[in-house]
């Protein structure tokens, strides 16, 4: 059992991290305060220390120096989010054993936490993932009904277990991230580490030091060996890397066709791209030759807009997957929901769509079981407007499946606008006019009403 300190200041992110190392059998000091971890450190001297990059109080970077001055050798895992990745790596320099770029897959975690004991040589308990807490237990799963996704299906379980390079294009948020993980998670690399590098978000030289090292600095594709490794956006790799990387994956071929792999060129290549390669090719953009070697398996990932039928089965997915998050109870969707989520466009594609269904459950009334077409994100709900007859400067625009009321107020608004234009602004004769008094006229018409009136009515 190891003695491991958890900082992050997301109270979910951090639960699910202390359940699965409290699952492998350690012993978790958690916390949310970067002046709380440093104290724990202290006082608890941890065999490994997990922690965010941004905390509230302080800064992750500050608390890996502080270690790797105090506590020499005591491996440090960072974690971070997507647009931190530069200051991720920065963080590795100044010497953090690895990094987690979230969204993670907690499996991940896991083995990462395992790979960093593993060099203290510190016993820990290694359960099959049924013994994992249910609400922890990742998912890779591809998931629709639909003939494109079915298609992707049948050519994962074919590939799986095949080490020839992958290439996965589609747009952006249309799974890519997803498919290489289900390649993954379906070959005999399962056990091994799987590590994503965004080539667009980091500075040609710190991609450089990622991809090939320098400095005596572990590669991603060391810190993924036997697993896999997914460069994403392939197709802005700068020429110069471009070059050294098609050097790569050709040594990497000829030790596999002479049978003399070294383990630390033993891991699966994937690479995806948002627009077609070839097209980057033809444009001058793209190496040729690492085109073809990046290509052995092409996979195009269709766009949610081409795959209507699996809007409704990934949008309770979503709402499934937020609810265990949050700890609340899981809500319907509704039938007039559902056709609207069905009929939008999704130009972000399924990432939109998790966002949208996210906002939904925050939006969503807590009496409420299900989500309704006024939980949805304005650009998705279909709207009716309505007009006053006789003066069609009044419109007011409702979304489809809004509440009798809404509808009520937005007329009684209308109605009010033009007693007061009757009576020539005066609030006093409009509110005789109409038989309520002036407080519940201001009311009515969303105005603050001052305390001498509210008084005097």
């Amino acid at each position: 059992m190891a003695k491991i300190v958890i900082i992050d200041d997301e109270a979910a992110i951090l639960k699910l991290m202390t359940q699965l190392c409290e699952g492998l059998g350690h012993a978790v000091h958690a916390t949310q305060s970067g002046t709380d971890g440093v104290d724990a450190i202290k006082t608890e001297r941890p065999d490994l220390l997990i922690v965010d990059l941004r905390i509230g109080d302080k800064s992750g970077l500050e608390i890996i120096e502080m270690c790797a001055n105090e506590y020499p050798g005591m491996p440090i895992i960072m974690v971070t989010g997507f647009g931190s990745i530069e200051t991720a790596v920065e963080a590795m320099r100044l010497g953090a054993f690895d990094y987690l770029a979230k969204p993670f897959e907690l499996d991940d975690l896991q083995r990462t936490v395992n790979r960093a004991l593993k060099q203290l040589s510190i016993p820990k308990n290694e359960p099959q993932a049924a013994t994992q807490p249910e609400s922890i237990r990742p998912s890779s799963q591809l998931i629709g009904s639909s003939a494109g996704i079915q298609e992707i299906l049948r050519i994962v379980e074919k590939i799986a277990d095949n080490s020839s390079p992958v290439l996965l294009e589609g747009e952006f948020g249309s799974g890519k991230q997803i498919v290489a993980r289900a390649i993954h998670d379906r070959s005999h690399r399962c056990n091994e580490p799987f590590k994503i590098l965004h080539c667009s978000s980091l500075p040609e030289n710190l991609l450089e030091a990622e991809l090939f090292g320098g400095d005596g600095r572990q590669t991603i594709f060391n810190r993924a060996q036997g697993g896999t490794v997914v460069l994403e956006e392939i197709n802005v790799l700068p020429m110069r890397l471009q070059s050294q990387l098609d050097s790569l994956l050709e040594e990497i071929g000829n030790q596999r066709l002479a049978g003399n792999l070294s383990a630390n060129l033993d891991f699966r290549f994937i690479a995806t791209s948002t627009d077609p390669l070839e097209k980057w090719v033809s444009e001058g953009k793209f190496r040729e030759d690492l085109y073809y070697r990046v290509s052995v398996i092409p996979i195009p990932i269709p766009p949610l807009r081409k795959r209507q039928e699996d809007i409704a089965l990934l949008s309770d997915h979503f709402l499934e997957n937020y609810c265990k998050l949050t700890g609340t109870k899981k809500k319907e969707i509704d039938k007039y929901s559902l056709k609207m989520l069905t009929n939008y466009k999704w130009p972000g594609n399924v990432g939109e769509l998790q966002n949208a269904i996210e906002r939904a459950c925050a939006f969503s009334d807590d009496n409420e079981q299900r989500i309704r077409p006024v939980d949805l994100p304005p650009k998705i709900t279909q709207k009716i407007e309505i007009t006053d007859e006789e003066n069609e400067a009044f419109k007011h625009q409702l979304p489809i499946g809004s509440a009798l009321s809404e509808y009520i107020k937005k007329q009684e608004k209308i109605f009010i606008r033009e007693t007061l234009r009757f009576n020539e602004g005066s609030r006093e004769k409009t509110a005789s006019m109409l038989g309520v008094s002036i407080a519940t006229l201001y009311r009515k018409m969303g105005l603050k009403v001052e305390r001498d009136k509210m008084l005097n009515s």
